[in-house]
């Protein structure tokens, strides 16, 4: 027997939770099944009785479950209860549901908890810093009451949140207790498992979380941070989101790309998928070389479903939506281009870019303390100073005036989430404007800096917050600019292809090749101080999912040569 036990919860697709849990016994680990109390007692019978013969599965009390409800947690901390009190050599407790799907070798999940005793792998984020929120409540949702059930009573819940904030109810949080989210899908040690469910306050914590909305996310997502020593913020399930918050579904056309994600369990699998339950329940495939799971691997194609399903194709009005309103001609006298992140991840950037296109390449045109020119000018065409009062007196006039007075010559300027925030409505409007996106990385200077880690973490979290604020309303309907947006970790794994875009966006570089790249900086560690900021509570999701204990360099599928890393 390993020391890895499954707990399953299980709702649907009874077949294919068998079959799954007849995979892990195969590979040595105890799995205890919880069936939701809303199966037909019939059903659960013979779902029974083609598992009771294994002798390393087991049954727990039944609960009913629905989504955003206290049934949820009690169902997890139920079937954690018999892992613990049944299997004594179990030292790692995994999380998954019946429609979870293991992708690799189950011997290798096993040896990699081996190596990492002492672990915890639980997204756990405080509720500023979570990006997953769609539409409902972050910190309310631990301060009011939620007894009512929001998909089938969603009448009673709203009115009833509605009351609550109006008499200004709220609920006190239990003392010493941090609210943290994250994904439901963790792997705890057993130390911290046993430390949660013996508590002598759990019954303290467990009332409080009964009328919490969606305790799932929260309950051993706050309670493992009263316990575990080393926390790693992660899940190493595999689950992708679409833009409404809904989980998107992997089909058997998917198999190459979970299998290019390196995980080693992913969720929803659809039960019909026969071509991904054939390849991944059946084939050992060992030969292939271990690598730290990396779901960002596949992120760029989610990036793209989700843009053509909220911006549609083009040459064609937004799919399924009627026109916007807001068409308006381009404001400015000319086209330009704004380059966010990539100053901070190329050493040279700006040099690089004035060779490339013949532009005029600005540095950071709405820097706090002044405007920096290229050439370091301190005044530029129409006798514009770098002074940013004179500058914020009207910065959107002060751009415009710019590329009026430059009219034939294309400019160029980097842009930021520490810079001056009050030209975004206009970049985003206006038709003229070429405005290319690295989306994290800001944290380059954080990391690269000699600050104290708690200065820090305040600072990512405010430039998280602002430059996600941004990025909102790029992705706005009535945008106009021509906007590209790569996470950090999309644009380091394959950095040629969005470089050449933005060339070709600019009209240059055109069907050749780069023959000269800019020089990437030093990124040996950055993978671990992203993951340092997620084990103090800071969720740094915009850059991506960055590998940790990985060379980004080793992410590109790019050759080394031309591309340059120092």
């Amino acid at each position: 027997m390993s020391g890895l036990g499954i707990v399953m919860l299980v709702h649907t697709s009874l077949e294919r939770a068998a079959q799954v849990a007849r995979h892990w016994t195969a590979n040595g680990c105890p799995v205890v099944l919880h069936v939701d109390r809303n199966v037909s007692t019939e059903d659960f019978r013979a779902f029974h009785r083609a598992l009771v013969d294994d002798p390393l599965v087991r049954f727990c009390s039944r609960h009913r479950c629905e989504w955003g409800t206290w049934g949820i947690v009690a169902a997890t901390q139920a079937a954690s209860e018999v892992m613990l009190e049944e299997f004594a050599q179990v030292r790692h407790v995994y999380l998954a549901s019946g429609s979870c799907l293991p992708l690799r070798p189950v011997q290798e999940l096993i040896d990699y908890l081996a190596e990492r005793p002492r672990i915890d792998f639980i997204e756990s984020a405080t509720t500023a810093d979570v990006p997953w929120i769609v539409g409902g409540l972050s910190h309310e949702r631990f301060t009011l009451r939620f007894p009512f059930s929001w998909k089938r009573h969603r009448q009673l819940f709203d009115r009833y949140v509605a009351l609550q904030r109006r008499l200004g109810i709220r609920r006190r949080i239990p003392d010493g207790l941090v609210p943290h989210m994250g994904s439901q899908w963790w792997c705890l040690t057993r130390q911290t498992l046993e430390s949660i469910l013996r508590d002598p306050r759990r019954s303290e914590f467990d009332a409080y979380f009964r009328k919490v909305w969606i305790p799932d996310e929260s309950y051993f997502q706050s309670l493992a941070r009263l316990y575990s020593s080393n926390i790693e913020s992660r899940s190493l399930t595999l689950s992708k989101f679409d833009f409404q918050g809904k989980p998107h579904i992997f089909y058997d056309d998917h198999l190459q790309m979970l299998r290019r994600s390196d995980c080693f369990v992913a969720r929803k699998i659809w039960p019909h998928a026969e071509r991904l339950y054939q390849a991944f329940l059946t084939d050992a495939d060992r030969a292939r070389p271990r690598a730290e799971p990396n779901p960002g691997k596949i992120d760029r194609i989610f990036a793209k479903a989700v843009e053509r399903r909220t911006r549609g194709r083009a040459g064609l009005v937004m799919q399924s939506r009627f026109p916007g309103d807001g068409a308006e001609q381009a404001i400015t006298a000319g086209p330009y281009s704004v380059f966010q992140g990539f100053a901070e991840l190329f050493d040279d950037f700006e040099p690089w870019l004035a060779r490339q296109t013949g532009a005029r390449v600005h540095g950071h045109l709405f820097r706090p303390d002044r405007a920096e020119f290229s050439e370091d000018q301190s005044l530029i065409n129409g006798c514009l100073s770098q002074a940013a009062a004179l500058r914020d007196y009207n910065p959107e006039s002060f751009l415009k005036n710019l590329i009026w007075n430059t009219r034939g010559e294309r400019q160029c300027f980097q842009f930021g989430p520490a810079d001056n925030q009050a030209v975004n409505g206009m970049l985003a409007r206006d038709g003229n404007a070429q405005i290319s996106v690295i989306s994290g990385a800001w944290a380059v200077s954080l990391f690269r800096s000699r600050r104290s880690f708690a200065d820090l973490r305040r600072q990512a979290a405010r430039l998280q917050q602002i430059e996600a604020k941004q990025l909102e309303k790029l992705r706005e309907p009535w945008t106009r600019a021509r906007v590209r947006i790569w996470t950090m970790a999309e644009f380091v794994e394959a950095p040629m292809e969005p470089l050449q875009a933005v060339l070709e966006d600019m009209g240059v570089a055109s069907g050749r090749k780069l023959q000269e790249v800019p020089t990437m900086t030093n990124l040996e560690g950055f993978g671990e101080f992203l993951q340092n900021l997620k084990n103090q509570g800071m969720h740094p999701y915009l850059m991506g999912d960055f590998p940790v204990g990985q060379s980004p360099a080793s992410l590109s599928n790019t050759p080394r040569k031309p591309y340059l890393v120092r």
